[in-house]
């Protein structure tokens, strides 16, 4: 008789909403973390300004590289369903030093992608008050503004949040999908022979590119942060994961092609593009759907910042619940069924280091860049460490084959070469320094790791004294 799997279904739903999402609220959540609207007109631009016509390269390299780890975070969401996502799922394998710093790289990962977001929401924000024909306003204020309303809606009720990221997503990345199919189609007898030769392309260019083409995709595995919140979280969340990336892979790919060969057209330089879909949608005969799409981008990079802050609240949760940050944070509230106090900390975190850059003057896309790349190296270490414990989480779980540990092995090595690739050669100015502060976070997280389990095991050996029977 055949060995049967074991399955996890968490049963404490750690004061969250039981079974209140659906399958189609439970993938909006990995959607819009993913931010499909926001690649074409943010991401792909800076991808292309170091890759060149080497970016539909980028994204198909960046596109494998995520499809292993889809195949790895999948196997984890069939036998188990809890809120702290990869946390939770490497905790019973790995030791718990390393537990530790797969929490902390998620943790930042989902908050630098939430001030990424904010970032590139008071860009466009301006962007569209300018066309107005108003005066700027603050880049402060519309951050703060923004993370505000995410904070809200995140406390209020996460059914709200999923319905209003769901549809947010939807109508903007078809707006975009109809200025790219006009563009193929009417360029469709005229292949672009200089991007199918990767003319100009440099290897360092396609290193640096591919990094920031896995940022396009980093946050499809948040689906499993609603591990307590779906509805049949064993069958939705792992098709959750599977769908969103593979849908987003298939979409960018093809934006990356379309927009080099759009601006090769209008004669203009696509990375240093502030608006790139207008330009594009002035190429497709559609200008009209320009300005549309940077509204839907808007609106889109604050669904990204709704999801992130949804996303890093339950992993602090998760943390808090493992000790590994204050015992008040696994406090929910009551009626909502919310982690608050988790929600309204990483909403503060998010928008304090976005608020600093835009009070200096920087640009809202240096700061999306700039923190989607510290994102970007919390999910990689996240992804590589949780592919290293599949082999013992099936083991686990009963569901272990030969040659099971192929792909995990596959996957880290793979997330090993992106990060030393990102590194190293060191780049140039901000990106050059971003692997010191990351380094420097996850060293703080091992102190805090050390000092907490110092102060456990104390507790327990002066608990134990106390209990001890007099002579």
């Amino acid at each position: 008789m055949a060995h049967r799997p074991e399955v996890h279904q968490d049963n404490a739903g750690y004061g969250l909403r039981r079974a209140a999402l659906s399958p189609v609220e439970t993938m909006a959540q990995s959607i819009s973390t993913i931010s499909p609207t926001a690649t074409p007109v943010a991401t792909i631009p800076l991808v292309c300004a170091l890759a060149g016509n080497g970016t539909w390269l980028a994204y198909i390299l960046a596109s494998g590289a995520i499809l292993l780890v889809v195949l790895c975070i999948s196997k984890f969401a069939r036998y188990s369903a809890s809120p702290g996502s990869l946390y939770s799922y490497v905790s019973s394998v790995l030791p718990p030093w390393v537990v530790s710093i797969v929490a902390w790289s998620l943790l930042l990962a989902y908050v630098a992608t939430a001030s990424s977001s904010v970032g590139g929401f008071y860009h466009y924000g301006n962007l569209l008050i300018l066309d107005a024909g108003n005066h700027i306003i603050s880049a402060v204020l519309l951050s703060l503004f923004v993370m505000g309303i995410s904070i809200w809606i995140a406390w209020r009720d996460v059914k709200i949040s999923a319905q209003l990221m769901l549809w947010i997503e939807a109508v903007s990345v078809s707006l975009i999908l109809i200025v790219v199919m006009l563009i193929l189609v009417r360029f469709r007898h005229h292949l672009d022979w200089q991007q199918l030769q990767l003319r100009g392309m440099t290897g360092s260019g396609l290193r640096l590119g591919l990094v920031l083409a896995i940022f396009s995709f980093v946050g499809f595995e948040s689906a499993t942060t609603l591990g307590s919140e779906a509805r049949d979280p064993l069958k939705t969340i792992p098709r959750a994961v599977i769908q969103s990336a593979l849908f987003s892979g298939a979409i960018f790919t093809v934006c990356a092609y379309a927009e080099v060969l759009g601006f090769r057209v209008a004669g203009q330089d696509l990375g240093a593009s502030p608006a790139p879909m207008r330009v594009l949608a002035g190429v497709g005969g559609v200008g009209i759907l320009g300005l549309l799409i940077d509204i839907g981008a808007l609106v889109s990079l604050f669904a990204g910042t709704l999801a992130c802050i949804t996303a890093a609240a339950r992993v602090l949760l998760l943390m808090s619940h493992g000790g590994l940050t204050h015992g008040s944070l696994r406090v929910t509230h009551a009626r909502n069924e919310t982690p608050g106090r988790a929600v309204i900390l990483t909403g503060i975190v998010a928008v304090l280091p976005v608020a600093i850059f835009a009070a200096l003057g920087v640009r809202g896309l240096d700061v999306y860049g700039w923190m989607g790349s510290m994102g970007t190296y919390g999910f990689i270490v996240a992804y590589g460490l949780a592919s290293l414990a599949l082999p013992g989480y099936l083991r686990n779980h009963g569901a272990f084959r030969p040659g099971a540990q192929i792909i995990p092995w596959l996957t880290a090595f793979v997330m090993l070469l992106a990060l030393i690739g990102n590194i190293y050669p060191v780049p140039e100015g901000v990106y050059g320094k971003l692997p010191l502060i990351f380094l420097a976070y996850l060293t703080l997280g091992m102190l805090w790791f050390l000092w907490s389990s110092g102060r456990k095991t104390e507790m327990l050996d002066e608990d134990s004294v106390e209990r001890e029977p007099a002579d």
